[in-house]
């Protein structure tokens, strides 16, 4: 069964490509997740799906390519969405 989760801006992407989901305020604190972003939006990963300030991000891999789309809502409203299969 497909289930698709609503990101922002018009993006949706498939629940089974998502490999994880993080609260940007929590994780940008890392280096390691810095380092992570800086690289995904030099090799052009990044999608943003913010209208505003972004609040989280959502790590999809689909045939091998990687996307990393940036959102405003929270990780856990993605989270919830994500495992009830609301959009």
């Amino acid at each position: 069964e497909l289930m698709y989760l609503h990101l922002g801006k018009g993006s949706v992407i498939n629940t089974g490509e998502i490999v994880g989901i993080f609260d940007l305020d929590i994780s940008s604190q890392s280096y390691l997740t810095r380092a992570f972003l800086s690289a995904a939006e030099k090799a052009g990963q990044v999608i943003n799906a913010a209208e505003d300030i972004p609040k989280s991000f959502v790590v999809a891999e689909k045939g091998g390519i990687r996307r990393v789309y940036l959102s405003q809502m929270a990780s856990a409203t993605l989270l919830k969405r994500a495992e009830s299969g609301l959009m």
